[in-house]
């Protein structure tokens, strides 16, 4: 008797303007699919408990026929892969990221008004200085 090879694997997402989730479960080479739309972005243990409650409840698209790749990926490799892929994607909900967008916005503004007053501040110490320059030459 032949053991069957089960396999389910959830991936989580951000697909404008919500976060989903899409739980693939393969068993004797047929994959079947389902769709889970969370909203706001889930926590590891708010993914965990809604494995537990509403996993058998989820409805699953009709079966396809797949083939199952049987690689054993190094762990160390697949968290650099996972680092990788968070820092192309950024994570964060929009409301971070509008956060994120207002802070450059203001590190760009504070750069100007720097730059522009180190300038001011340079002109001003230079007229100062043709100032004492004139008076000193004029004499008292």
């Amino acid at each position: 008797m032949a053991m069957n090879d089960i396999n389910v694997k959830l991936t989580v997402f951000f697909e404008n303007p919500f976060w989903v989730g899409v739980f693939e479960h393969v068993e004797n080479n047929f994959l079947i699919v389902s769709k889970v739309t969370f909203g706001a972005e889930p926590k590891g243990y708010e993914v965990l408990d809604y494995i537990i409650k509403n996993y058998y409840s989820l409805v699953f698209s009709p079966a396809v026929e797949t083939k199952i790749k049987k690689d054993k990926t190094n762990p160390k490799k697949a968290q650099r892969d996972v680092r990788k892929q968070m820092q192309v994607s950024g994570i964060g909900t929009k409301s971070q990221l509008a956060l994120k967008s207002q802070h450059e916005q203001n590190k760009k503004e504070s750069k100007v008004r720097r730059r522009e007053e180190k300038e001011a501040d340079e002109l001003k110490r230079f007229l100062l200085k043709q100032y004492k320059k004139r008076k000193k030459h004029k004499g008292h």
